[in-house]
């Protein structure tokens, strides 16, 4: 399935169905008073976080969606049935905004959420609703409104607790597949990765996180060389960058330079990406001797003032995947109590 990770469709909520005109007339009460009943409201349409769907593309060709009309009321004080709601499935981490006016409507994160984003019409009211002690035959009803209508933005931003930068052929897509069940493909050219692919790394007494590996990036990504500048909005809800480099690359480029090239792009693409926490990972230390990989990563630390952790790995062998993997989960369940104890101050603050 071709990946999608935008889309703007038209969505139509019903009409509210129109108040009934009616008079009670029976044998016995030729005079039995208005009994026109209200129509229905009319069916809302709405948005629902579903964790099976990883992409927009069933908003490729069907891009118009309308929620069911009210139906109108009826004599005998009947009301009309109201419209059906429309709920319609998107990706956990779906952004809708009004694409005509790019205001923010809402964001899509847990599964069964719902959003609504175009609010049925109210009801028309019949003319019982109009009788009074001096107007006993009011010939008095109200149509129902119109449904909203509005052309709306589907921004997909991929839900993962780690993201993976790199350069092309770094090991992303290798480390990937050797801590998750994820099976991306993985050839020794560039970009096999050609849309972001998710794992969720599992590491046992219930504890978990997601992983998300995006097209590697290459220089002036920011500026749209590449596939990057196109993913690289992926990585903005993660909470850790692993940053992989590869420790022995075969075309001899400076792995300093390969570090400060991706440093570069990703803050040329913004500060909430730039700031975020990073982590660097040496990959492929299998490929050179023991002492080698060491010294490598002491010139390199060295010579980036590198303060943040650091690793060396081999995703082939899993050598040193074990370590990292249970860093992180540890590093995201203190990320998480600090949050809790953030939020548990603001409550304290506004009692």
């Amino acid at each position: 399935m071709k990946f999608v990770d935008e889309a703007a469709v038209r969505v139509v909520a019903g009409n509210g169905g129109n108040g009934c005109l009616s008079f009670l007339r029976e044998k016995y009460r030729p005079n039995g008073g208005p009994d026109g009943g209200d129509g229905g409201d009319g069916g809302s349409v709405y948005l629902i976080g579903n964790s099976g769907l990883n992409t927009l593309a069933d908003f490729r060709l069907k891009r118009l969606f309308k929620a069911r009309t009210g139906e109108s009321g009826a004599g005998r004080d009947r009301f009309g049935k109201k419209g059906a709601d429309l709920k319609i499935n998107v990706p956990l981490g779906t952004i809708i905004s009004d694409a005509e006016t790019g205001e923010f409507i809402g964001d899509v994160t847990r599964e069964g959420e719902a959003l609504m984003v175009a609010q049925g019409g109210r009801r028309g009211l019949g003319n019982a609703n109009f009788k009074t002690s001096t107007n006993r035959a009011p010939r008095k009803t109200t149509s129902g409104k119109p449904g909203d209508e509005r052309l709306i933005k589907l921004e997909l931003k991929v839900l993962a607790d780690v993201g993976l930068l790199g350069l092309p052929n770094a090991g992303k897509s290798t480390l990937l597949s050797a801590v998750s069940h994820a099976r991306p493909k993985i050839a020794d050219y560039p970009f096999t990765t050609l849309h972001p692919q998710l794992g969720v790394v599992d590491i046992g007494h219930a504890s978990s996180f997601v992983i998300a590996d995006i097209p590697g990036l290459i220089e002036g990504a920011a500026e749209g060389v590449g596939l990057g500048t196109r993913f690289l909005k992926h990585l903005k809800r993660t909470r850790i960058l692993l940053h992989m480099v590869d420790c022995a690359p075969i075309d001899g480029k400076d792995v300093y330079e390969s570090v400060r090239e991706i440093e570069r792009e990703i803050c040329d693409f913004g500060e909430s990406l730039g700031n975020r926490e990073r982590w660097l990972v040496l990959n492929k230390i299998d490929s050179v001797p023991a002492g080698d990989a060491d010294q490598i990563t002491r010139d390199l630390v060295d010579r980036l003032d590198w303060q943040g952790p650091v690793y060396k790995i081999s995703a082939v062998t899993r050598e040193g995947c074990a370590t990292l993997t249970n860093d992180i989960m540890d590093r995201l369940n203190m990320i998480q109590e600090e949050l809790q104890t953030i939020e548990e101050n603001k409550g304290e603050q506004t009692q």
